[in-house]
């Protein structure tokens, strides 16, 4: 009996060691189109999931200390249904005590989450500054200058950069989720934008009027952010989560349009969601984010259109797309074809498709 476990054990420890060895770093290619791994120079598709809440709404931070467990088990999930990035989501407020001063407990958390990445054979896209629930921002975060927050922001860059920097298990590391320049004549009152189901995505990096262009306001700040990373950091990509509206044209607009601030960034990422009828507007508004760097579809779903029309803008988005990344909320398929809600039967057909098509994306260059 003693003899077997210890042949389990060892066995146990073997696949996590192959596994891990077998985790190249990723890197832009040479002709500067898509991605490679850097040792071998084969291709890599990015073909995963959001990871940015478990089936009750949590974050990641509101589990992570008390039920690992589920993690591992979701990793593996994501793993088997054919995943080679999950893009994770991590609170400023979480991570930061002061300004100037990081959470250790809250790095090294993160340094054993890039440990079952290594473990599990997957890459991480590590989506930081968020602000997701509005009552984990801290009071003294708010009430920071332009300025203030901006260096508070590049330290919390440059703590998780130093945790994360010699492990090949981070794919990027995307600056913020869905940054906003403010664009009014008058100073800002928010700098969060409207909830939607209970969390805050759209964030400003400025309220006060400026007169420079905005773009040219959000290209420093990613500098800023950028040059804060390459002190600790010089090897792994980095980009920026954009709205659709990002791109200049009439109507609401973002201030980081993509071929103005693409300059310090390794690729570009888009959040597209295909509205019902409207398949070949979403091919054209993605068109305008490739701009001669490699582009990554940073979250789609069906939120808007039929599953039909779904799959067809994901189909005909190749030309483009060079990595898609939808959405995994901690339950199986198995577990959504069981259910009784439209949610339910939205949830299933999208891992079934994200399952059944994972090769033919993953293996298009």
């Amino acid at each position: 009996m003693r003899t077997c476990a210890l042949i389990a054990i060892f066995y146990f420890i073997s696949i996590i060691n192959l596994t891990a060895a077998e985790l190249d770093w990723i890197q832009v290619s040479q002709d500067g189109k898509s991605f490679v791994t850097a040792k071998e120079q084969t291709p890599f598709v990015p073909w995963g999931f959001n990871y940015d809440h478990d089936r009750e709404g949590q974050l990641l931070e509101d589990y992570w200390n008390t039920d690992w467990k589920t993690i591992e088990q979701d990793f593996a999930e994501m793993k088997q249904l054919g995943a080679n990035v999950v893009r994770i989501h991590i609170q400023f407020g979480k991570f930061m005590a002061a300004p100037d001063q990081p959470r250790a407990a809250a790095l090294k958390k993160l340094g054993e989450l890039l440990k079952l990445a290594e473990h599990t054979g997957l890459y991480l896209d590590l989506t930081g500054l968020g602000c997701y629930h509005k009552q984990d921002v801290p009071g003294w975060y708010d009430q920071l200058s332009d300025a203030e927050r901006w260096q508070a922001q590049a330290n919390f860059w440059s703590a998780v950069a130093k945790q994360c920097a010699n492990s090949p298990a981070i794919f990027c590391y995307d600056l913020m989720n869905e940054p906003v320049v403010h664009g009014g004549k008058k100073k800002g009152t928010d700098w969060l934008g409207p909830g939607f189901a209970g969390k805050h995505f759209v964030q400003r990096i400025t309220l006060s009027p400026d007169e420079r262009p905005r773009p040219e306001i959000a290209a420093a700040w990613i500098k800023m952010l950028v040059d804060a990373i390459r002190k600790q950091d010089q090897r792994h990509l980095i980009t920026v989560g954009l709205v659709p509206w990002s791109l200049e044209r009439p109507g609401l607009q973002s201030g980081f349009v993509p071929d103005k601030i693409s300059q310090h960034l390794d690729f570009i990422c888009v959040h597209l969601y295909p509205e019902k009828g409207k398949v070949k507007e979403a091919l054209e508004t993605l068109k305008g984010f490739d701009v001669g760097k490699p582009l990554v579809i940073e979250e789609t779903f069906p939120l808007k259109s039929s599953p039909q029309e779904f799959e067809e803008f994901l189909l005909k988005s190749k030309k483009h797309a060079d990595g898609w990344i939808g959405f995994y909320w901690g339950q199986t398929r198995e577990e959504y074809e069981k259910g009784k809600t439209i949610r339910d039967a939205i949830m299933a057909g999208w891992l079934k498709f994200f399952e059944e098509n994972g090769r033919q994306f993953k293996e298009q260059h």
